[in-house]
Formats: C-alpha cells, sequence, structure tokens
C-alpha cells in the first residue's frame, strides 16, 4: 500500500484549502494553453493547478494563487524521480505558490516524503480508493482526470474548468498509453454537459444528441447506431493505413531498435534499474 503520509488529510481540511477560492482552473502541459489568455480569462480569486513539467506552458515565474501535482509513480513521485523539482518550482512565485500535492493512485504509487520538495509546503493526496470501482482495470487514471473528478466530487464551492484537456498528440507532446483517454473523455464530456465542470474551447452542445430534435422522423437509437457504423467504418479505413505505414517503416523500426540495443544505459538509468530490482526481489520476498 501506499506509504502514510506524515500529515494525514481528511475531506474537511481539504474544502477548508480550497475556501475563499471562485475558480480552479486545471492547466494541462498542452500546446493549446495560453497562460495569458486564462489570466485575463478568470478573477484573482482563482486556484490555477499546474501537473509535473510546468516549463511545457510557463516561460516565466507564474504570479497567481497556484499549486503543483505530482503523480506518483512506483519509486515516489516522478519529479523526485527525474531530479526535475528544483527547475520546476522556479516557476512559481513564492509569495503566491500554496505548494506541492504528491498524488498516488494505485498500491503501486508511492508518495515521497516531503523533504524530498525542498522547503515548499507538501500534502499527500491517495485516490486509490475513489477509481478503483469504475475505472477501466487495465489503465491508470491521468493526474489531470482524476483530480477533476475528485475535486467535482469534493463539492468544495467552487467551479471547476478544464484548460488543454483534449487528450490530442501535439507535435512536441505526447500521449501515454497506459491511461484510458476514450473513457476519460467521455466521463468528462458528461459532466461538462451537466454542468458540473466547464472545459474550455469546448462547445456544451452535442450536435449528434440534437439531431433527432430537427430530425424527429429518426429515434435516438437510430442516430447512434448510425454514428457507430460510420466510426467503425472510418477506423478500419484508418487501420489499413497504419498497416501501410508500418510496412513503409520497417526499415526505420529495425534501425531504431538496433540503437536502442547497441546504446549504452546512462548512470541514472542503471541507478533506477537496481532500485526497482531491489523493490522486486523485497517484494518476492514478502510474498513467499
Amino acid at each position: 500500500m501506499n506509504t502514510t503520509p506524515s500529515e494525514e488529510i481528511n475531506s474537511e481540511d481539504w474544502n477548508s484549502f480550497f475556501l475563499g477560492y471562485s475558480d480552479i482552473v486545471l492547466v494541462a502541459n498542452s500546446d493549446e494553453v495560453d497562460i495569458n489568455d486564462l489570466m485575463l480569462r478568470f478573477p484573482k480569486t482563482t486556484l490555477f493547478v499546474f501537473f509535473n513539467k510546468v516549463y511545457k506552458v510557463l516561460s516565466e515565474p507564474f504570479m497567481r494563487s497556484a499549486i503543483l501535482v505530482s503523480r506518483s509513480g512506483t519509486l515516489g513521485a516522478n519529479l523526485v524521480k527525474s531530479g526535475k523539482v528544483s527547475k520546476v518550482l522556479q516557476y512559481f512565485d513564492r509569495s503566491s505558490f500554496l505548494g506541492v500535492v504528491n498524488l498516488a493512485i494505485g498500491e503501486r504509487e508511492k508518495f515521497s516524503p516531503a523533504s524530498a520538495f525542498g522547503d515548499v509546503k507538501v500534502r499527500h493526496l491517495d485516490l486509490t480508493d475513489v477509481f478503483a470501482p469504475f475505472y477501466p482495470p487495465a489503465s491508470v487514471p491521468t493526474t489531470g482526470f482524476a483530480l477533476c473528478f475528485w475535486l467535482t466530487n469534493l463539492q468544495p464551492g467552487v467551479k471547476v474548468t478544464l484548460a488543454g484537456f483534449s487528450s490530442k498528440r501535439s507535435e512536441r507532446y505526447q500521449v501515454l498509453d497506459v491511461h484510458d483517454w476514450t473513457f476519460e473523455q467521455v466521463v468528462l464530456r458528461l459532466m461538462y454537459r451537466r454542468g458540473k465542470i466547464d472545459i474550455l474551447g469546448r462547445q456544451r452542445a452535442n450536435p449528434y444528441a440534437e439531431l433527432s430534435a430537427h430530425f424527429p422522423e429518426y429515434s435516438p437509437a437510430e442516430i447512434a447506431l448510425t454514428a457507430n457504423e460510420v466510426l467503425a467504418e472510418r477506423l478500419v479505413n484508418l487501420s489499413s493505413f497504419v498497416d501501410k505505414l508500418m510496412h513503409v517503416t520497417r526499415f526505420l523500426r529495425f534501425v531504431d531498435r538496433t540503437y536502442k540495443r547497441l546504446k549504452p544505459t546512462s548512470r541514472k538509468e542503471q541507478r533506477w534499474a537496481a532500485l526497482e530490482g531491489q523493490q522486486n526481489s523485497s517484494r518476492s520476498a514478502g510474498e513467499s
């Protein structure tokens, strides 16, 4: 299980923490984010939430009220593991920065001690029990989705807005396959269209749902089945193009695999591999 944090924080404590804010804006590390526009759009009573490598969206210290959410992995917070804590914290003005939230979801994700983040306030948040009942078991929630869902159900009395949450792969940043992006987008859009959250750049009306109003001769079931049919055909066509690309690029993939096999591992990679091996050995000994 996750290491018990030194300071246990319950729902009442979190509600007190968010007290006084009219808005909470979750800022994704996305090319679609315009920080200057966000600061103009939202009032001074807004709390901005950033995630991990904020230099993807910030180019100078952020002067408004903000927190940084750092997701954990098997060896602790990812920022701590990558050695980027000091690099990331320099993008926040200490007079308005409220600290770090070390987030973990699942038994394999371990907290890092508060001291690992330096001289900033650190809070630990374990959301394992929140998502275990319904999130697809083969995947893990993204940090932004998890925090959005938790905040909405915490009901702190503030408006939660998502900025840059499109799940699109950009030219600079990839999306990871360990998350179920389709599932998350479905949940987020349902929450959005019920007015539970706001999503910048997204239309609240569902054009497919509006079809039955404009064309009453077609039932919602007929529209849904036809939409699924069209989507299935598009996916089949896409798969055929992917197969062609796989064939054309097989030599490049061979070169890439060969390069990775011949490339020597760095000292950091060797160190983390050794630590993971020690953890696996300790876990096996405990189970035997």
